[in-house]
């Protein structure tokens, strides 16, 4: 990934926290069938360097395979982002010399790559995704709500992936590479259209 040094990110729990936030990260192999995407939910664990990632995906879904093939793979995490006119810019009304541009925050893991059809592993890592995502809510729902023979059909479907990460990047570009009045104006217009999150990453992204 493309990193100049004012849009790079290097706090794990900075790191960590994107991916807890975004889950849905886009999972990358270059294998024997190719190139080949697909976006999938992962919950991350503070273990080993880097951590690790877990996940499943359908048993139907090639993928799986191709991980098997593979030394290492690509995780994408895409973190809030938004548009930036310059019109927001005080550069505009002084010079001119001013372009458009979009603000963003991602995450790329690499690392080694599994797949894991053990039952027990595999209703772990359903029953910590149900909760991560499910234990906010007023009557959360969980695995065993369900019954033990549709459950045991569906694990059945999927296929684990786990991922020893060698490498975590990240990059957050904010509008650090403008001035003092360029990101006030950048701050200000975002917020102004309602995108709160990306605003507050501006205001707070300095040099």
């Amino acid at each position: 990934m493309y990193q100049p040094p004012h849009f790079r990110e290097e706090g794990r729990e900075a790191l960590a926290a994107l991916v807890r936030a975004h889950p849905l990260g886009l999972l990358v192999t270059a294998g024997p069938g190719g190139l080949m995407a697909n976006p999938v939910p992962f919950l991350l664990y503070a273990e080993g360097e880097h951590g690790v990632l877990r996940a499943h995906v359908a048993r139907a879904n090639p993928q799986w395979r191709e991980l098997e093939a593979v030394a290492d793979c690509l995780v994408v995490f895409q973190g809030p982002e938004a548009y930036v006119t310059p019109s927001w810019y005080a550069t505009k009304r002084e010079t001119g010399r001013v372009v458009p541009t979009w603000n963003y925050a991602t995450v790329q893991a690499r690392g080694r790559p599994r797949a894991i059809s053990d039952a027990g592993w595999l209703r772990r890592q359903v029953d910590d995704l149900t909760a991560a995502r499910e234990g906010g809510r007023p009557e959360p729902w969980a695995v065993s709500d369900a019954p033990e023979p549709f459950v045991a059909a569906q694990l059945r479907a999927i296929v684990g992936v786990e991922i020893a990460l060698t490498d975590v990047a990240g990059k957050w570009k904010m509008s650090q590479n403008r001035t003092d009045e360029d990101r006030e104006g950048v701050a200000h217009g975002l917020a102004a259209e309602g995108d709160a999150a990306v605003a507050a990453l501006v205001a707070e992204r300095r040099p």
